[in-house]
């Protein structure tokens, strides 16, 4: 019983450094890489996204057409449920806008853009993010 307390401790401790880690120190630095280096290696696969709420982090995407998908690891994509917001990305320089939502209804499509956007990682992993841009905007 004691090792299980303390497996479980070090796995919280693991997971909120993590998260700290990303939040503070990687994020920051992607970001700034981003909108420096906009035709650089990281830009050909990763965005920035802005929520409806204003917070602004970086994720690999998939664009198709008037249509860009981003995978969810971390609860920040909880805002998204439902209707979903208005957000803008930071792909290649290139600043757009849309509707953003979380696909949480549709394993058929999220197994599709999974297999394409991130197909090393574990498949029940994630949750599907769709960004549908507005066409003036681009």
């Amino acid at each position: 019983m004691k090792w299980l307390g303390i497996v479980i401790v070090g796995g919280v401790v693991l997971l909120v450094g993590g998260a700290f880690i990303y939040s503070w120190c990687t994020n920051p630095r992607v970001i700034r890489e981003l909108r420096e280096d906009p035709q650089g290696e990281r830009a050909q696969e990763v965005m920035l996204l802005t929520l409806p709420s204003g917070k602004a982090l970086p994720v690999n995407y998939l664009r198709d057409g008037d249509t860009v998908y981003a995978a969810a690891d971390f609860p920040w994509w909880r805002e998204l449920r439902g209707e979903g917001g208005r957000a803008s990305v930071l792909i290649r320089g290139e600043t757009l806008h849309g509707q953003i939502r979380a696909v949480e209804d549709d394993p058929e499509l999220r197994e599709s853009v999974f297999a394409r956007l991130r197909p090393t990682a574990p498949r029940w992993m994630g949750t599907l993010v769709v960004i549908e841009l507005e066409r003036e905007a681009r």
